[in-house]
């Protein structure tokens, strides 16, 4: 099944991709006319980018590009950082599996031509049989021939590795807040506009290829981060943020 408002969130994303900070997007009319959705639908995939800082609003002017953020980096480069798995049983569910055109932004960030056919897996993740996270993944197709949903049931990474030959070393994660959606909180079992946190990722393997590119919201009552900090003895009793060395682990990342 496809998201209606995960459709309309990826092409608003392309058309904020393609302006500045400041710079106005289009009205809510032709928005809905060119991608066939109603305005509410549309709606609720702009207020989840308003609510996450990607665009500002202006009563009587419309829509515009937001100010770039504040970006800290939680694992310096070069700096290993461990990704243990977090307490409980984990497994999947994949409600989607197709094949589909990459796009601009998606083929930008997998180093691939928007014509390029990618493999668009949906997947509901579980802890201990309760949902906790619904992810979207892209894959290029050429490098997952055949894939099937059994193969995505279980750890991604692992399949990758054992039946692909495929070996991930690399990935660039950034994570956001977000509210949910009627039909992603019907999914995972809260009321809707409940707080979420919003995983970007791109992954490579050990040539520097990219290989996936994931967008996972999980539940922000039951999913937590910890980060370690390892700092410097030699600055002061209140460092700025992203001071020293950092390592970070999260849930699950296969």
């Amino acid at each position: 099944m496809e998201l209606k408002r995960e459709r309309v969130r990826e092409h608003l994303l392309t058309v904020i991709d393609g302006r500045r900070p400041g710079d106005a997007i289009p009205s809510e009319r032709t928005l809905c006319a060119a991608l066939g959705v109603s305005r509410p639908t549309l709606r609720a995939a702009v207020d989840e980018l308003v609510a996450t800082g990607l665009l500002v609003r202006e009563h009587g002017r419309g829509m515009f590009v937001a100010p770039d953020k504040v970006t800290q980096e939680l694992v310096a480069e070069h700096h290993a950082a461990g990704a243990p798995r977090s307490r409980g049983d984990w497994s999947s569910t994949v409600l989607d599996l197709r094949t589909v055109r990459a796009g601009a932004r998606i083929g930008r960030k997998l180093a691939v031509s928007p014509a390029a056919e990618l493999v668009h897996v949906t997947r509901l993740r579980h802890v201990d049989g309760a949902p906790i996270a619904l992810e979207h993944l892209h894959v290029p197709a050429d490098l997952v021939p055949g894939l099937t949903a059994a193969d995505m049931e279980g750890g991604f990474y692992a399949h990758l590795r054992e039946r692909r030959g495929i070996r991930t070393a690399h990935a660039v994660q950034s994570i956001e807040p977000t509210v949910l959606s009627e039909e992603e909180a019907d999914l995972l079992g809260v009321p809707v506009l409940s707080p979420a946190l919003l995983f970007d990722r791109t992954t490579s393997d050990t040539t520097g290829r990219p290989v996936e590119y994931v967008r996972a919201l999980y539940r922000g009552d039951r999913y937590r981060i910890v980060s370690r900090l390892a700092l410097d003895t030699r600055l002061p009793d209140h460092p700025e943020p992203g001071a020293g060395r950092a390592g970070a682990w999260w849930g699950t990342v296969d």
